[in-house]
């Protein structure tokens, strides 16, 4: 267990797991947080997930463990509901951690460094990359899917931890703040970059400015819908969403169009090479027809006309935050940014990604259009 973090190691040798471990392993590789795989003894018990939180991304970590509880809890009575089997593999199981042997908690507090554990979901592996449009349609449909499970969430314990978080208005501000300050000396490498994200800062506030108007209704959205947050089974099924930590209210355009940015570029969303980087056409119309096979019985006419835009909009967005976190020191992806480069290397490549979207913009609107069957907006 040497390559363990010494905090993790602490934790076994005070006994804080509840069942003896035979072995840990790094597991995944998300941008925000870390996690390993324990390995229980007995072959009875089972293994789980352990997950060091970003504490410099979550605040409060008493709230983001009850907000994640909230929503299992919610999704689970939604499955029993529906007579649904083998729900232990369907919705994430959080785990309680003892502290001194006997109180139950579902984070442990390591000198400030904060773990949590999940159940881990047997005979469930995740994807980089859609394989084929059968994965793309299955991917749209597992996200329809969560969202219409939380359709009637409602909970005053619940809590919006990370408010604006894909506010694109207020990422643009943040950028602009940090073309101002300049506390890393990097701008001179990015004026090109700078300027095209600024030129289109009043095209990207469109759905941020519908909502202002109530134009859009508010939904509990997943906002980090990539592809590698859900769990498939071996036959190309979605068993799970996961990675719960951002799920608040805000547009289904944003989950989306999140899914679309980085299921359907032909490149990587670090791509050094950015003649690799386009959407897939292909890809965004089987997606849509797997989103819209569950979503046209709850989702509005506003909402559908906003899928299409969705896309753009959260490339732009995350152009905007890729470069911003460059000019200000790399600090929000301090723990996945590999090479001093390595955030304008994303910035680069997510710029190349929304032009493509927009020269391809008029057919993918059409395409959503024409899966048909919308409930008007009321």
């Amino acid at each position: 267990m040497s390559m363990i973090p010494s905090s993790v190691e602490e934790m076994i040798a005070v006994g804080l797991l509840p069942y003896p471990v035979k072995s840990i392993e790094a597991h995944g590789g998300g941008l925000i947080n870390n996690t390993f795989k324990i390995i229980t003894k007995n072959p009875e018990d089972p293994n789980f997930l352990l997950q060091k939180i970003n504490r410099w991304v979550f605040k409060d970590i008493d709230a983001l463990q009850q907000n994640i509880r909230l929503i299992t809890d919610h999704i689970r009575k939604k499955l029993e509901e529906e007579g649904a089997t083998n729900i232990q593999k369907r919705v994430l199981s959080p785990a309680s951690i003892l502290s001194n042997g006997s109180t139950k908690s579902y984070y442990w507090d390591s000198n400030n460094d904060y773990w949590r554990m999940y159940i881990y979901i047997e005979d469930s592996v995740t994807h980089e990359r859609v394989l084929d449009a059968k994965m793309a349609q299955t991917a749209g449909k597992a996200l329809a899917t969560f969202h219409r499970q939380l359709l009637d969430f409602k909970s005053e314990k619940f809590q919006e931890l990370l408010p604006d978080f894909h506010n694109a208005p207020k990422r643009v501000a943040n950028l602009k703040k940090r073309v101002d300050e300049d506390i890393a000396g990097r701008l001179k490498n990015v004026k090109d970059e700078v300027e095209f994200l600024l030129s289109r800062e009043e095209t990207y506030s469109k759905v941020a400015n519908m909502g202002d108007k109530n134009i859009l209704p508010q939904r509990i959205i997943h906002q980090d819908p990539k592809l590698n947050n859900l769990l498939f089974d071996k036959k190309g099924n979605v068993m799970c969403v996961i990675d719960l930590d951002t799920v608040m209210h805000g547009y289904l355009c944003y989950d989306v169009g999140d899914a679309i940015r980085y299921c359907a570029n032909t490149g990587k969303e670090d791509d050094k090479n950015i003649e690799n980087v386009s959407v897939d056409m292909k890809i965004f119309k089987n997606y849509m027809d797997g989103y819209a096979s569950v979503a046209k019985d709850f989702i509005t006419w506003a909402e559908m006309e906003s899928l299409a835009f969705g896309p753009r909009l959260l490339t732009y967005e995350q152009s905007v935050r890729f470069l911003a976190d460059y000019l200000y020191g790399d600090k929000y992806y301090k723990y996945k940014t590999l090479y001093p480069e390595h955030n304008l290397v994303r910035a680069r490549a997510q710029i190349k990604l929304l032009k493509s979207m927009e020269e391809n913009y008029q057919e993918m609107a059409a395409y959503v259009r024409s899966l048909g069957n919308w409930k008007p907006f009321s």
